[in-house]
């Protein structure tokens, strides 16, 4: 259907850097520069220096990262990894790809991994926790790491979610072993095709990163290092990630301020639960701005029916998919976040009237 306010509008977002964009594809093209050139070198250390790390690696997408920062962690058959029970299904899916075990563990109400809880799930067999940085607001590191710390286990963040947002001062991506980035075009940092990215201090692990993602190669000295991968990001698509950095703390502002309207706007109405969780530790990037209705699929068919285009996920946990063959479990926040989820148009270039509109819809909903 037509919609009056789309989710996300990389037409627009293109028109609105439009002479950056064509210039860097120019640059790429007139030069024949297509692989593992200038511009990738380039986009790497300027991530690693947003995200407040020693080193970037590009790679092929999200799950990439996620695979490869297990396999760099050790992680493999006969090991244990505790995911959260609310992801998207690439997390757990890098798990089981090294031939470990994702051991599930409910999420709290910021969507995120309960830190409560993750003790409980720990055995001798647990090598990682893979804590997961959802719709652009950081689980709490802090306890995590200081859990991870004690019991001697490894930490992978995926962040593809919250690139930007940090906790107490420091960076998503910056905690762990490794930060795990995906640039798939509709995430807060986009590209115009597929991305992703490991950040790290451990330079062993960005060298590991950096042959695996090129079938094992030295690029330097052609020696190969073991059986590896073809997931390094694209020189073109790391040129347009480079340009679109440099824009990405005026677009969190502006997601900020969207999010704000939202709130001031949406906070009366009982049956929604907005995501202002009033931890002064976290901000919130708003990758998406995520709530919950009690009201669930009839309010989220309700705004798409009148034109707003909105977002459910996940509706089914991905462990209730038969083929992916994961332990059930009893998680009921997950189950009820996935009943009652539904994220509303979150980008930098919506128009006032378009966030009034969006506002006077929900609120139409309730009869407010």
């Amino acid at each position: 259907m037509s919609y009056k306010v789309r989710f996300v509008d990389p037409a627009r977002s293109y028109q609105a850097i439009k002479d950056e964009i064509d210039a860097a594809y120019f640059e790429v093209i007139s030069k024949g520069d297509l692989i593992a050139r200038g511009q990738l070198d380039s986009f790497e250390r300027n991530l690693a220096d947003f995200v407040g790390t020693k080193y970037a690696v590009g790679l092929n997408s999200g799950y990439d990262a996620l695979h490869l920062s297990l396999r760099a962690a050790g992680v493999g058959p006969g090991d244990e990894v505790i995911v959260p029970a609310h992801t998207f299904v690439a997390t757990t899916s890098a798990v089981v790809n090294v031939g470990a075990t994702p051991v599930l563990v409910e999420v709290g109400r910021d969507f995120n991994l309960n830190p409560e809880l993750i003790e409980d799930a720990i055995t001798p067999a647990t090598k990682a926790i893979l804590p997961v940085h959802l719709s652009g607001y950081m689980a709490d590191m802090e306890r995590i790491m200081d859990i991870a710390k004690r019991h001697g286990l490894a930490v992978v963040e995926d962040a593809c979610q919250s690139l930007g947002a940090h906790m107490s001062g420091k960076g998503a991506g910056s905690w762990g072993l490794a930060g795990c980035w995906s640039f798939y075009p509709f995430k807060i940092l986009g590209g115009y095709g597929d991305g992703g990215a490991i950040t790290t201090d451990d330079p062993e692990v960005a060298l590991f990163a950096t042959r695996m993602r090129y079938n094992g190669e030295d690029r330097e000295t052609g020696e190969y290092h073991g059986h590896g991968f073809t997931c390094l990001l694209d020189n073109l698509q790391a040129a347009f990630l480079d340009v679109k950095l440099k824009h990405l703390p005026a677009w969190i502002e502006r997601r900020i301020e969207i999010a704000e309207r939202y709130r001031q706007a949406l906070s009366d109405l009982e049956d929604l639960a907005l995501p202002h969780y009033g931890d002064p530790r976290r901000d919130n990037v708003y990758q998406n701005y995520t709530l919950r209705s009690r009201q669930g699929d009839e309010f989220s068919e309700f705004l798409k029916q009148n034109g707003v285009e909105v977002l459910t996920q996940f509706r089914k946990p991905y462990y209730k998919h038969e083929a992916l063959n994961l332990p059930q479990g009893d998680f009921p926040e997950t189950e009820a976040l996935s009943r009652e989820v539904c994220s509303l148009p979150m980008h930098p270039d919506l128009l006032e009237e378009e966030i009034d509109y969006v506002i006077a819809t929900v609120r139409r909903f309730y009869g407010a």
